[in-house]
């Protein structure tokens, strides 16, 4: 191979190549969901050494998480939980060698969305009926 040839095509496919799908939307989004709980566990040990240790940062984390924005960081968080947790799942089945055909693959992405918002939405009723807000 001659020193122009290899120059002028790429070392690895791109995004640009590349047809963007919910397979590829999934696998993204488990990356982001792995970040976000990073941030979101962060906050909760905070609260919780807040409520073992220290009652000024217990009341400010306690006041961040029952604001407005507090709400739609927690929301946040419990969906990132479920989805992060479910694609979780959907690897481990990958690992016993099924599931990895490409239209069972885009199924069960879509799926992981679906059941992971379903599975958000029923954590964050209970806790809100149960008084977790109050």
């Amino acid at each position: 191979m001659t020193k122009g040839a290899s120059a002028s095509r790429p070392l690895s496919p791109h995004l640009q190549i590349w047809r963007f799908t919910v397979t590829m939307a999934a696998s993204i989004t488990h990356r982001g969901t792995g970040v976000v709980l990073y941030g979101g566990t962060l906050l909760l040990a905070a609260w919780v050494v807040g409520a073992a240790m220290s009652p000024p940062l217990f009341s400010v984390v306690s006041s961040l998480i029952h604001s407005p924005f507090g709400f739609f960081i927690v929301l946040g968080y419990v969906w990132a939980l479920a989805f992060h947790m479910m694609n979780g799942l959907r690897h481990l089945y990958w690992d016993s060698g099924r599931g990895l055909a490409p239209k069972t693959a885009t199924m069960t992405a879509w799926l992981i969305y679906v059941a992971s918002f379903l599975l958000a939405v029923i954590i964050l009723w209970t806790g809100f009926a149960a008084g977790g807000a109050a």
